[in-house]
């Protein structure tokens, strides 16, 4: 990592770690890429605040942003894993201006050396890590395979105008659909855990990274819903909402984003799934929205893109997950 670390010396930027003092500086640099690669979401202010006060990782260790001569943030980059997991998450990025002088490579080569000190220090094996990209994104793209990581999944953004008639879809006696509300969100996330069980990538949220998505920014709690078993008062599953102010500022669409839908194995089949994102359209369009969106993996084994299409949905955007292991 010490290598890496002398190459970022030689680029005419100034390279220490990111501390709150920096979120400011972080933010515009994001946003900054953002503008040119235009990619589906971007990080937030919360997002990034997080980053600096998750108890998983150590932003004296597992950051870096850097500074040009007028102290402009220029490029950063991030390590994150959580205790267990066999898999680190890298993310980052450089000033559009700053592009194509090697920075992005030398700064994905300074991750790879942090996050094989994560598994030393967990007592692990070298795992692999991950990272995501946009399509859009080329030279990105092109940076991670040039570094022999593989694409290991697709995932598609899908949109739904709420123009068109929204399903009229009923639950079965055994099963009532109630807003979110605090009291629920434990039960809630220990269905979520249960219900994504078998789905790729995905690990356990515990109370804290449960607690930052449920107190985020763009969270909206009253777009969120939960099915209730009648009988034994138990989640059967759940639909949580979110609104990013910075889709209508930079596109003018306002949109109503799932960013989790899950229902328990053993609620399948039941119509669960769809009469939560029909109740989601319905309080979507009560607030002035025009569409509906999520994001789906393509290759989900539970038919969730099938079930999307069917519901009206379509793909307008794709991204990548990148594997490598170490």
């Amino acid at each position: 990592m010490s290598n890496s670390l002398e190459v970022l010396d030689s680029f005419g930027l100034t390279f220490r770690a990111i501390n709150t003092g920096d979120i400011d500086q972080w933010f515009d640099l994001i946003r900054r890429i953002a503008a040119v690669e235009k990619p589906a979401w971007h990080d937030q202010r919360d997002d990034l605040e997080n980053a600096l006060s998750s108890s998983k990782n150590n932003p004296a260790f597992d950051t870096l942003i850097g500074f040009d001569e007028q102290n402009i943030a220029r490029a950063y980059a991030q390590v994150t894993k959580n205790p267990d997991s066999e898999k680190s998450y890298l993310f980052g990025g450089v000033d559009p201006q700053w592009q194509r002088r090697g920075i992005g490579r030398a700064l994905l080569e300074w991750q790879q050396g942090r996050a094989l000190e994560r598994f030393t220090q967990a007592s692990q094996a070298p795992g692999m890590v991950r990272v995501f990209a946009d399509e859009h994104a080329l030279a990105v793209n092109a940076l991670y395979r040039s570094a022999g990581f593989q694409v290991v999944r697709y995932f598609s953004e899908m949109h739904r105008a709420l123009s068109e008639e929204i399903p009229q879809l009923e639950l079965d006696s055994g099963v009532r659909i109630e807003s979110y509300t605090p009291e629920l969100s434990e039960q809630i996330r220990q269905a979520h855990n249960e219900a994504f069980a078998d789905h790729w990538g995905s690990e356990p949220r515990d109370q804290e990274a449960w607690g930052f998505l449920v107190n985020h920014e763009q969270f909206r709690a009253d777009w969120s819903t939960v099915a209730i078993d009648n009988v034994s008062g138990e989640v059967a599953g759940y639909q949580i909402a979110n609104y990013d102010h910075d889709v209508f500022e930079n596109s003018g669409r306002k949109e109503g984003y799932t960013e989790l839908l899950g229902v328990r194995r053993a609620y399948r089949g039941r119509g669960i799934a769809p009469a939560l994102l029909a109740d989601a359209m319905q309080r979507f369009i009560a607030s002035g929205m025009d569409l509906a969106s999520l994001d789906v993996d393509t290759e989900n084994p539970s038919g969730a893109l099938g079930l999307y299409q069917r519901m009206g949905y379509q793909a307008v955007h794709q991204s990548m997950a990148y594997d490598k292991a170490l």
